[in-house]
C-alpha cells in the first residue's frame, strides 16, 4: 500500500529524532560533534576581521541543524560578530511566527539588521555581512558557497539532525548569554539544546584570534601562559573568570554562570525543559 505524504512526513520526523538521540549517546556524542566540525574543515574557528567594538544590531532567526544556517554562523564567528539568536526549530511556537511577520515567510536563516530590510538566503546574508562588517574583504565565491553547503549538509547528518525539532520548554524573561565559536564541538552540544528548547540567547563569538589560541585551554595555559589575548570577547571572559574557555553560559534570570557543555545542558534541562 502506498504511504500518504503525511505518513512519510511522520516517518521522516521519527527517523531524524532517532538519529539525533543516537548521535548523543554516551561515547558517541563527542565523536559525532568532532565529525561535524571536520566535515566543515573546522570553518568558524578563527577570526578573520576584528570588530573594534561589540555589534548589537544583528538578530538571526535560525535553527542549529540547518545546513544553510550553519554557513552563516561560521561567517559570524570569522567576522567577530555578536548576534541575538532566535531559535526556530521545526515545530517551534516561540519565534517562527515572529520571523514570518518580519520577513513574510517561515524560511531560515533570516537575518535582521536594525534599520535594514530582513534578508533571506544564506549566500545573500553572507554577502551583506561581508559588505557591512568585512573591512573590505570579499565574500566567498559562488563555487566556495556550493562547497560550503555540501560540507554543511554532511555536518548536519553526522549529528543525526540534532538541533532540528522543538521540545516543550519554559521561556526565560531575559535572553541567555552564550560564549561560543561555531566549530567548537562542545559549544555545538549546548547550541543544539538551546535551539530545541527555543531559548533565545545572545551569542558572543569566541573565535581564535592568533595561533596561541588554538587547542584546548590547558595547552595555552601550559605552553603560552604569557601570550597576549587579542579577541574582544576573550579579554572580556578572562576579566570575568580568569579563563578563556567555551562553552560558557550566563543566565541573567537566575544569576547562574557556568562552563562545560555537560553542566550547561543539565542546567538547561532542569530549569527550562518541560
Amino acid at each position: 500500500m502506498a504511504r500518504t505524504p503525511a505518513a512519510l512526513s511522520r516517518a521522516a520526523v521519527n527517523a531524524s529524532t532517532a538519529l539525533s538521540r543516537l548521535s548523543r549517546l554516551p561515547g558517541v556524542n563527542l565523536p559525532t560533534s568532532l565529525l561535524a566540525s571536520s566535515a566543515r574543515g573546522w570553518r568558524g574557528s578563527n577570526v578573520r576581521v576584528h570588530q573594534p567594538q561589540e555589534v548589537t544590531e544583528i538578530t538571526l532567526y535560525e535553527f542549529e541543524g540547518c545546513p544553510f544556517c550553519r554557513v552563516v554562523r561560521e561567517v559570524l564567528t570569522e567576522l567577530d560578530l555578536d548576534v541575538h539568536i532566535r531559535p526556530c526549530p521545526a515545530g517551534g511556537r516561540v519565534f517562527r511566527e515572529e520571523a514570518e511577520r518580519l520577513g513574510g515567510k517561515q524560511q531560515f536563516p533570516l537575518l535582521v539588521i536594525e534599520g535594514e530590510a530582513p534578508l533571506y538566503e544564506s549566500a545573500d546574508i553572507i554577502k551583506r555581512l561581508y559588505a557591512r562588517y568585512g573591512n573590505g574583504r570579499p565574500a566567498p565565491s559562488a563555487a566556495a558557497m556550493r562547497r560550503a553547503l555540501a560540507g554543511s549538509q554532511a555536518a548536519s547528518l553526522s549529528r543525526g539532525l540534532a538541533g532540528l525539532r522543538a521540545r516543550p520548554s519554559r521561556q526565560p524573561k531575559q535572553p541567555l548569554v552564550l560564549y561560543s565559536f561555531e566549530s567548537s564541538p562542545y559549544s555545538r552540544m549546548v547550541r543544539e539544546r538551546l535551539c530545541e528548547l527555543e531559548l533565545p540567547y545572545r551569542l558572543k563569538n569566541f573565535g581564535k584570534a592568533r595561533a596561541t589560541d588554538i587547542g584546548p585551554p590547558f595547552v595555552r595555559t601550559r605552553f603560552f601562559p604569557d601570550a597576549p589575548v587579542d579577541s574582544r570577547n576573550r579579554r572580556e571572559m578572562l576579566a570575568k573568570t580568569g579563563r578563556t574557555q567555551v562553552p560558557y553560559l550566563e543566565d541573567p534570570n537566575t544569576g547562574a554562570a557556568m562552563f562545560e557543555s555537560r553542566v550547561i545542558n543539565n542546567y538547561l534541562e532542569s530549569v527550562y525543559a518541560l
